[in-house]
C-alpha cells in the first residue's frame, strides 16, 4: 500500500479508535485519577485534534486510486441527504444536549422533560449529521482514500452513539432514565413509539433555515473548496 494511504489509515484508526479507547470507563477512570478531570479533557481534546488534523492532511496527500466507479445516479444521494444532515448539524450545535461533552448539566432543572427541540428527533443529532455526511458520500467516492476516511467517520458516528449512551447511563444513573424514555438513538423512533412528540417549535425555523443555508453554501463552494463537481452527469 502507498505510504500516504498507510498514513491515512493510521491517522483514521487513531482518530476513531482513540475516541473509544480514551473515553472507555477503565482507561478514562485511571487517567482522570492521575491527571484530574480538567487536565484529562485537555489531553483528550489535544490528542483528538492532532489525530483529526493528521487524518485530513494524510487524506489530502493520498492518491485517488479508484476501487470502483459509482454510477452517475449515485451522485444524487448526497444532494438529497445533505440538507437533512445540515439541519441536524446546525440544530445540534445550538441545542443543549445531555449526550454532548459536559452535557450532564443540561438536565439540571428539567430532569422530567429532557426531550426538547431536535432531541425529540434523536438524542444524537451531531453524530447523525456526520453519519449522513459520511454514508452519503460513500456512494459517490470510489477511491481508496475516501473510503478509508468516510468509513472511519461512519464507524465513529454510529458506534459512538451506543458508546455515549452506555457511558451516560453509568454516570447519570436514574437521571438517565427520562432521557432514554423520551428520546431515541434512531431518528423519529421515540415519536413513532409515542414516547415523545415532535417539538417543531423547539427546533425553530431559524435552525431549519440555518441548516438549509449551510447546505446552499456547501453546494456553491463544493467545487471551489474540494475540486469535485457535484453533478458529473
Amino acid at each position: 500500500m502507498d505510504a500516504a494511504l498507510n498514513a491515512l489509515l493510521a491517522a483514521t484508526s487513531l482518530f476513531v479508535g482513540g475516541h473509544f479507547l480514551l473515553s472507555g470507563d477503565t482507561l478514562r477512570s485511571r487517567l482522570v485519577e492521575i491527571l484530574g478531570e480538567r487536565l484529562f479533557r485537555g489531553v483528550y481534546s489535544a490528542v483528538m485534534l492532532v489525530a483529526f488534523a493528521a487524518m485530513l492532511v494524510s487524506y489530502g496527500e493520498a492518491p485517488r486510486t479508484a476501487l470502483w466507479t459509482p454510477p452517475p445516479v449515485f451522485h444524487l444521494v448526497p444532494l438529497v441527504v445533505m440538507p437533512f444532515a445540515s439541519i441536524l448539524l446546525v440544530a445540534s450545535l445550538t441545542t443543549p444536549n445531555p449526550t454532548m461533552v459536559g452535557g450532564e448539566k443540561v438536565l439540571d432543572g428539567r430532569p422530567e422533560t429532557p426531550a426538547v427541540g431536535i432531541l425529540t428527533v434523536t438524542r444524537h443529532p451531531f453524530l447523525w449529521a456526520t453519519a449522513l455526511w459520511a454514508g452519503s458520500h460513500l456512494f459517490v467516492r470510489g477511491d481508496t482514500a475516501s473510503i478509508i476516511l468516510m468509513a472511519g467517520i461512519l464507524v465513529l458516528s454510529l458506534g459512538g452513539m451506543a458508546h455515549i449512551d452506555k457511558r451516560r447511563e453509568a454516570a447519570l444513573g436514574s437521571d438517565w432514565g427520562p432521557v432514554a424514555l423520551t428520546t431515541s438513538r434512531l431518528p423519529f423512533k421515540a415519536i413513532v413509539e409515542g414516547r415523545t412528540r415532535l417539538d417543531l417549535a423547539g427546533i425553530g425555523w431559524a435552525r431549519i433555515l440555518g441548516g438549509l443555508a449551510l447546505y446552499a453554501v456547501l453546494v456553491l463552494a463544493h467545487g471551489w473548496l474540494l475540486g469535485a463537481p457535484l453533478l458529473p452527469l
